[in-house]
C-alpha cells in the first residue's frame, strides 16, 4: 500500500535524522520536531479515516472476523499512544538540543516505529483482503474524502508529496488522476517544488555525534 510506504520511511527516518543531530544544534531540533508534528497529523488523519469509514461497516458485516477488526483498532490506540509519548518527549529535545533529551526522544520515536510497523504489517496482510471483500468502492471513496476534507489544506500538498515519493509510475499516475484538475496544477506547480526543497533541509547530512 503506497500510503504505508511513506509512513514506514518517514518513521524510520525520523529516528535517524534526530540521533544524528550534534548536541546544541536548536534549529536543526526545531525543523526536525516541526517535520515530526506533520509526520504525526497525517498518520493521525489516516487512522481517523479509519476508525470513522472502515470498522464500523466491517464490524456490521463479518463475524469469524470481528476479532481482527477488534485488533485493528487496539493497534490504532498503541500507536497513538506511542505519538503522544513522542510529543511530550519533544519539547524538552527543542529547548536546547540535549544529549540526553535527544537520546530520549530516539528511544520513544524507535518504540513508536515498532508499533507502527507491527501495526502496518497486519492491516497489509490481514485487514486489507477482507475490506477488499466487504466494502464497495464508494466506501473506500469515502476514506480518501476524509482525508482531504479534514487535513489542513497547507498540510495536504506535503501529505501527497510524502505518499507519491516511493510511488511507482502507475501509482503516481492513479493518485492524481483522482484530483480535481486545479489540484493537480497545484500540486505540480506548488507542491513538488515546496516539497523537494523541504525534503532536502529535513534530510541533509548532519554533524556526526
Amino acid at each position: 500500500m503506497v500510503i504505508h510506504r511513506g509512513l514506514r520511511r518517514e518513521a524510520r527516518l525520523l529516528v535517524e535524522l534526530i540521533a544524528a543531530v550534534a548536541p546544541g544544534d536548536t534549529a536543526r531540533a526545531r525543523l526536525l520536531g516541526d517535520h515530526f508534528r506533520d509526520y504525526r497529523l497525517g498518520l493521525t488523519g489516516h487512522h481517523h479515516g479509519e476508525d470513522a469509514y472502515l470498522w464500523p461497516p466491517l464490524m456490521a458485516r463479518v463475524d469469524l472476523e470481528a476479532d481482527l477488526v477488534l485488533r485493528m483498532e487496539a493497534q490504532h490506540e498503541r500507536v497513538a499512544a506511542s505519538l503522544t509519548a513522542a510529543e511530550e518527549a519533544l519539547p524538552a529535545w527543542e529547548g536546547r538540543a540535549g544529549e540526553a533529551e535527544r537520546d530520549t526522544l530516539v528511544s520513544v520515536l524507535a518504540e513508536h516505529r515498532t508499533v507502527l510497523l507491527e501495526h502496518l504489517a497486519d492491516e497489509e496482510e490481514s485487514l486489507l483482503p477482507l475490506a477488499a471483500r466487504h466494502l464497495s468502492a464508494y466506501e473506500w471513496d469515502r476514506l480518501g474524502e476524509h482525508f482531504l476534507t479534514s487535513t489542513p489544506k497547507p498540510k495536504l500538498l506535503f501529505f501527497l508529496g510524502m505518499v507519491l515519493e516511493d510511488a511507482d509510475r502507475a501509482e503516481r499516475a492513479s493518485m492524481l488522476a483522482a484530483l480535481p484538475l486545479a489540484g493537480r496544477l497545484l500540486w505540480h506547480t506548488v507542491g513538488r517544488p515546496a516539497y523537494v526543497r523541504r525534503m532536502r533541509a529535513v534530510r541533509r547530512a548532519t554533524a556526526a555525534r
